[in-house]
């Protein structure tokens, strides 16, 4: 099957990565020509995954057309910001028997929206039976090198996310499937505002008991947004729940819990944003779900505080200070 992949980000790269290793013809699109030159003459990605040696028969075009000519399963993976332009370029591209897997992460800051509901505005013609969303505790540079991993596909039609397990899945890239797509989106989205806490609790050296503490009841907070969007609260027990959050929030990989640390070290997180190649999607998401609950009167509490430290300027000392002296609650509160 000739797969191609929208967006030559690390997270990309390693996907198409592992697509061409399961055997299929796969083309990466870029924005950067630098970045498509490099994949298609050096078989690397220097930009955004050095020293990881690509499978020579992957290609690469900055030409969107000639990227999905014939594709039967195309992978979005652009930043969330970029989601909306790059996929309405695709759009009459798309082969009309395609399948298209998402695997961006993250909502739409101007809109709120969750990546489907952008997709609905901009790909009207793929519908659930062809439309997934992949995420899970996945590292690219780890996929890259093809070590163990798992992830969950996602579609309200359940042919469409067995589709790309079929596809997809290997004894070192296992996919699980599933039916709630709103569910495995939000937990992709919120376990990176949470691992900017975590990182932020290494970095003043709170000890593990608090970081414990955080992703624990982050984890609620993540099902509290969850449900009230309308997803399964078992969901975020899996891969794109707890399972991404443990990753992104203890791994030395994360560049969300990088910021995190920066952020502890006093380093002025648009400063340091501005420096990197790569884009830590919590700073951004961070401003989006904590937006997106007040606006459903879900009560984030950590969230609020990450995104008052990186959007309003609060320090990490008030931040926290708030956060341990608020009411005292029964554990489930907002679950049941």
């Amino acid at each position: 099957m000739k797969v191609a992949v929208i967006g030559s980000g690390a997270w990309g790269t390693a996907l198409g990565t592992h697509a061409a290793r399961m055997g299929n013809a796969v083309t990466m699109w870029s924005h950067e020509p630098d970045v498509a030159s490099d994949i298609a003459k050096l078989h690397q990605n220097k930009r955004f995954l050095l020293g990881i040696d690509l499978p020579p028969e992957i290609t690469a075009t900055t030409d969107v057309s000639s990227a999905l000519a014939g594709a039967g399963l195309v992978i979005l993976v652009p930043p969330s910001v970029y989601l909306r332009q790059i996929s309405r370029d695709a759009a009459p591209h798309i082969a009309k028997d395609a399948h298209v897997l998402v695997a961006t992460k993250g909502f739409e800051e101007s809109s709120l929206s969750l990546m489907s509901t952008v997709l609905e505005e901009t790909l009207p013609a793929v519908h659930w039976d062809r439309l997934s969303f992949i995420s899970g505790p996945n590292f690219a540079k780890e996929v890259a090198q093809g070590l163990p991993t798992d992830a969950v596909c996602a579609s309200k039609d359940e042919a469409s996310a067995k589709f790309v397990q079929e596809v997809l899945h290997a004894p070192n890239f296992r996919v699980y499937t599933s039916t709630d797509p709103i569910g495995v989106q939000v937990g992709g989205a919120v376990k990176n505002v949470l691992a900017v806490a975590a990182g932020a609790c290494d970095g003043l050296g709170v000890g593990a008991n608090a970081r414990a503490a955080l992703l624990t009841r982050g984890l609620s907070e993540m099902a509290r947004l969850g449900v009230a969007l309308g997803a399964n609260p078992l969901t975020f027990i899996g891969m794109s729940g707890v399972g991404d959050l443990i990753l992104t929030s203890t791994g030395d990989l994360s560049r969300n819990r990088q910021l995190g640390m920066k952020v502890a070290k006093g380093v002025d997180p648009k400063a340091y944003l501005a420096t990197q190649v790569t884009v830590a999607e919590g700073y951004y998401t961070a401003h989006a779900a904590h937006s997106l609950a007040k606006k459903h009167g879900v009560e984030m509490p950590i969230t609020e505080q990450v995104y008052m430290v990186l959007h309003e300027g609060r320090s990490l000392f008030e931040a926290m200070t708030i956060l341990m002296t608020r009411e005292h609650r029964e554990e489930l509160y907002g679950l049941r």
